[in-house]
This record gives structure tokens, sequence and C-alpha cells, in this order.
């Protein structure tokens, strides 16, 4: 709260300063920022519950979100949004739509979609605090009531100084973050032993690899763990993983949400350093499973005996919460706690700071008051983000659990977000109109399926809500008049995208023969695979390692090192290499 004082007056100066930093901090400030803000309580208590359900095999289920997403930005995402110069993501539209009837439309409908994802994380954020505080802190206040407070502390510093006070305390958070990581690995490994493990998990849960079914029995131990698999839809878990593995695809492809990581590409200090930033995302959550698997180690351990007299319907969600609560030592839960009280901060802040970058400069700057001083911009900023966070606390009390929130999310929302988004980044025809049609398609699609069908989940939903959003958008795009020659000519010489651009860069080359057409496309598709098993390692090299299957470990090890010189050779050099296409 302190630095945020400190840091008011540089907020205050213009919205770029408040939102991006003016684009002057460090891309490996940025990049542990991000990662710190990723770090989340509500996140890492889901992680348990589906490592501590499917062992191993539950290292493959983030990639619902997907978080292999981080490769893609990496590899050239990253450049293709920090070439744009914009303050955020409705503001980058203005890059590569002109037509004003078809611009304001697609600025307007990512605005909504902006608002959505963020009161949606809000609202994940809230939940997981709330769940938290009800098994840690003392009942003399409800657990809602918890949440309320630290949110207000949350608030009050991120709104004071911005983008740096979030840095700034992203950082500080990180380093709790690491402390408590370690220390529960090392926690989980002095106090158990492969033996131990072994005797409270069935065959097959300390192995990564899977077939047609799950093959997960947990009968003879935990048997209330066999419904909740058939309940969730995982046991056939290798036409679950497919459906996976193609929604994440397409979700990548598509670029990043409108959220804190977009903003934290936009605030580095050239499309290079955005590139760098999204590879340290992955290299700092390693510790997460190491923190995530000691936790699962000590609840098989030490609790399942608790657990076999516990309600079926108990909530699996809370493992994490009532490990630290009955084994962790006095002093070192008290570590425990701050730690995941830092990691709420740190991706509430985040979330509130980017949400409320789209109500100020997006609504009230474009279309109510457009010439006001930067510093009564600023100030409106305050009123933003409480009201940001009111909407998702809001939504929250009508949601079950995590899992319903990240399902919408990741499920339903993103469905509706990807093909357009795809579309702008990869065909010269596509407009603001078909922009609009197909983020509106995919927004109302994802809201009206699951209500009409409730019995698929949302990773059922997803291709039927893709497609809809698919064929609004061409519809719409094909409907109107294409962007002006002179747009597609600007928006190619800046951002130099690869896909089907044909006509704009025989036009291009008629106006400057110098530049050539994007052929990067094999170079970035052969990185993306090395990445993604490259990020694997990161995930599934520490979760080896706690539950002491050393020689996967090891051969995890190997892979991690020939990925990473891969990398190397063909991405970082290259990188470095690169000049502004421009």
């Amino acid at each position: 709260m302190a630095f945020g004082v400190v840091m008011r007056r540089k907020a205050r100066v213009s919205l770029e300063s408040y939102f991006l930093g003016s684009r002057k901090v460090p891309w490996y400030l940025l990049g542990i920022s991000n990662a710190s803000s990723m770090f989340d309580i509500a996140g890492t208590m889901w992680l348990v519950s589906v490592v501590f359900i499917y062992g191993a095999k539950g290292a493959w289920l983030p990639w619902l979100w997907p978080t292999y997403n981080q490769v893609f930005l990496m590899v050239y995402l990253s450049q293709w949004v920090r070439r744009s110069g914009a303050l955020t993501g409705a503001d980058w539209m203005t890059t590569r739509f002109k037509n004003a009837v078809g611009l304001e439309m697609a600025r307007m409908v990512l605005v909504v979609f902006a608002l959505l994802s963020v009161v949606s994380f809000s609202a994940y954020a809230f939940k997981g605090l709330a769940g938290f505080a009800s098994i840690f802190l003392p009942d003399t206040l409800e657990p809602t009531t918890y949440a309320f407070l630290l949110i207000s502390i949350s608030l009050l510093y991120a709104t004071l100084g911005g983008i740096r006070s979030v840095i700034f305390t992203d950082i500080v958070q990180f380093a709790l973050l690491i402390a408590i990581s370690v220390v529960i690995g090392y926690y989980a490994m002095v106090f158990t032993s492969a033996e131990s493990i072994a005797a409270v998990t069935p065959e097959g849960w300390g192995s990564v690899w899977f077939g047609r079914e799950l093959d997960l029995d947990w009968s003879g131990l935990l048997p209330q763990l066999n419904d909740i698999i058939q309940l969730q839809g995982y046991e056939l878990f290798f036409p679950f993983f497919m459906m996976m593995m193609f929604k994440g695809v397409l979700v990548s492809v598509a670029g990043p949400a409108p959220n804190f990581d977009m903003q934290r590409l936009l605030a580095t200090r050239n499309p290079r350093e955005a590139a760098l930033m999204s590879s340290l995302v992955s290299l700092a959550l390693f510790p997460r499973w190491i923190l995530v698997t000691g936790i699962v180690v000590l609840g098989l351990v030490y609790y399942s005996s608790d657990l076999r007299l516990q309600d079926p319907a108990f909530d699996y969600e809370l493992v994490l919460p009532h490990v630290v609560s009955e084994f962790v030592p006095i002093g070192l839960k008290g570590l425990i706690i701050v730690g995941f009280l830092a990691a709420f901060m740190s991706t509430f802040d985040s979330t509130i700071n980017a949400g409320a970058a789209y109500l100020v400069n997006d609504v009230y700057k474009r279309y109510l008051r457009p010439n006001q001083s930067p510093e009564s911009y600023v100030k409106l900023c305050y009123l933003a983000s409480i009201l940001v966070v009111a909407l998702g606390v809001g939504i929250s009390i009508f949601m079950d659990s995590i899992n319903d929130i990240m399902g919408w999310i990741v499920g339903g929302l993103w469905g509706g977000y990807a093909a357009p988004n795809i579309l702008k980044w990869h065909w010269w025809r596509f407009n603001g109109v078909g922009y609009f049609c197909g983020m509106l398609g995919g927004i109302a699609s994802s809201v009206s399926l699951p209500e009409l069908f409730p019995q698929y989940s949302f990773i059922q939903l997803f291709p039927a809500v893709f497609l809809i959003s698919l064929v609004a958008a061409v519809v719409g795009s094909l409907c109107s008049r294409h962007e002006d020659m002179d747009t597609l000519c600007s928006f190619y010489r800046k951002v130099h995208p690869w896909g089907l651009w044909g006509p704009v860069i025989e036009e291009v080359r008629n106006r400057k023969p110098e530049i050539e057409a994007n052929k990067d496309w094999p170079r970035h598709i052969f990185n993306i695979v090395v990445g993604i098993v490259w990020h694997f390692m990161l995930v599934i090299t520490p979760l080896f390692l706690v539950i002491r299957e050393f020689k996967s470990m090891w051969i995890c090890v190997g892979i991690f090192l020939f990925t990473s010189c891969v990398l190397k050779r063909s991405w970082l050099d290259p990188l470095n290499r690169e000049k502004d296409p421009s």
C-alpha cells in the first residue's frame, strides 16, 4: 500500500502510465508478475483436486485452459500483439479495422467480452478465497466477509499505483509463493516414502500415460473417487483428451484474451521482449507443481483414512486447505496461509487493473468524455475497479464451485472467442462486421447451449460454440465490404502475419518491393510442437520428483534439456536477429 501511494503521482500522468507503466518495465519483471498472477489460489486448489484424483494423468487437465498457450505467444503471437502499440485489446482493433461502423461494432463486442472475462475471473478468485478462509480463518466472521476484507486491501493498492503497484506486489508475493512451494515439497518428501504413496493410490496413478479409458480404480481405497471420475466425464480419457487438444490449439492460435496476460504483452518495451516475457511465464510456474504435488502426497498418505469416512459429496477442491490445516505444523502453516493469500491478491489485483482499462479507455473516454485531462481519467479508474469487483463478487454467489466457474470460462466463453480472433490474424477478407457477428454468435451460444443441453459439459459443447461463431464471422464478413487496402497494407507491414493474405501482400509489394511475405509458419509450427513438449516437461518433472518416480523424472529432465537446445537454435537465435518488419 505504501508503494501504491509512492507510485500514485507517476500513475496519474496518463492512462498509458497507469495501465502499462509507460512501457518502460523490463520484460523479466513483467514475466514474473504475469506468472504470479496465474499462480492463483482457486486454480491451485483445483489442481490439487485433479492430481489427487487422477495422479500424474491430472497433469494433462490444465490443457483445458490451455496452459500451453504461452508457447504460442512465445513463438510468434506476442510479437504480433506488441507491434500494434495499442493500450488495450479493444484499442488494438483500430490497427486492423478502419471502416467506421465495423470498427465500432468490433470494439464494443470485445469490450463486452473483456468485461465478462474479467468479471468471471474475479468471481473465480473470490470463490477460491472464500473456500480457503472457511478452513483457515477464525469463525468469528463469515468466509465471505474475510474475502471482502482482503479484496478491499487489494483494490486499494492496485487502484492507487496502477500497474506499477501490481507488478511490485506481484514480485514480493511470488517470492512468498516460491518459499511455500519449496517448503511443502521438502516436507512432503521427508515425511512420506514411495512405499507409503503406493499403498494409498491405485495402479497407474503415478503414470502420465493413458489409453482409451482412464483405468484408475479407487474401489479398495477411496471408492467415492470413482463416482467423481464418472461424474466429471473423464472415464473415456482419450476422446476427452482429443477434444481438449482440439479446443486448446484453436484457442491458443486466437491469441491472448483481453485480460492481464494481454496487458503485460502491451506493456513490454518492444516485440522481442514480449516474446521473452511469455517464455519466462512457463519457467516461473515450475515451483507451483512442487507445491501442488506436495499437498497431494501429504493428503493421500495422512488424510486418506479420514476421507474414507467423509460424506460422498465431500468437495475435493477443499483437499488443499484441509491438508494444510490438519498436518502442517504451526509456523509453517502461517507461512503457507500468507503465501496463499498473496497468491489470491496477485491474481485479483491484476484482474481488476486490466478490467478497469476497458471501462475507462474503451467506453468512457471513447464515447462519453473524449477530451478530459489524463488525471481525470485515472481518477475514474478507481470507480471502474470497484465496479468490476462488485460484479465479480455478485456472480460468484450464483456459482456452486470453482469447477463451475472454470468450466464456464474455458469451455463456454473461450469457445466464442476463438473463431473470430483466429480469422483476424490469418484472413485478409475478415472485417469489423464479421468480428462483431462472430463474437456475438460465440457469446450467445456459450450462454444458451449449456441451458439447452445441460447433459453435456462445456468442453463437449465447445465444437458447437466454435462452429456457430465461425459461421457467423465468415457470413458477416462476406455480406459486408472488406476493409480498405490502405488499412490492410498498414496492418500487414506493421504486424507481418502469415496466413491468407495474398491480395494484400501483392499490394504491399507494389508499394514497397523490399517487403517480403512472411513465410515463417513452418518454423513456427515446429517450434510450437517442440515448445509444448518443453512446457509439459516443466509440469511433470516436479510432479515425478515429489512422488519419487525418479526414472521418469530423469527422462523428463533429459527431454527438457534437449527441447531447450532445439528452441535456442530455432526460436531464440532467430528472435535475436529479427528486425522490425515495418
